[in-house]
């Protein structure tokens, strides 16, 4: 399997999946920490790629997505963005509006207390 195939079964599969250097509980770069610890802080069920584990689909994941880093987040199949995008969402309260637009359960609560604390 290709690793664009591989890419977009991962995707459709999976409600929320981050493509990540290092995997949730044990993230291997800052970028990849921050957002693997909002989506786990907001208690979303998420599935993690470690693309430091496969060089074809850490160069796969950015020709799929025409996005030069990594993390990638995708919701229901929609690419989201990456560390600084998924910060600007989770401050601002984008990401939970999507996240209720797309039916994925998050704590609320969590997602105010990380504003709360960035206020």
């Amino acid at each position: 399997m290709s690793a664009e195939a591989t890419i977009r079964e991962v995707i459709e599969k999976n409600d929320v999946v981050l493509f990540m250097k290092g995997t949730k509980m044990m993230p291997q770069c800052g970028f990849s920490s921050r957002v693997a610890g909002v989506l786990n802080f907001m208690g979303v069920d998420f599935h993690d790629v470690n693309v430091l584990a496969d060089p074809e689909i850490r160069q796969g994941i950015k020709d799929f997505s025409d996005w030069p880093t990594i993390p990638q987040l995708y919701v229901k199949g929609e690419f989201v963005g990456g560390c600084d995008i998924v910060t600007e969402m989770t401050l601002s309260g984008e990401l939970d509006q999507l996240f209720e637009a797309k039916g994925v359960p998050f704590d609320k609560a969590a997602a105010d207390k990380i504003r709360e604390a960035n206020a």
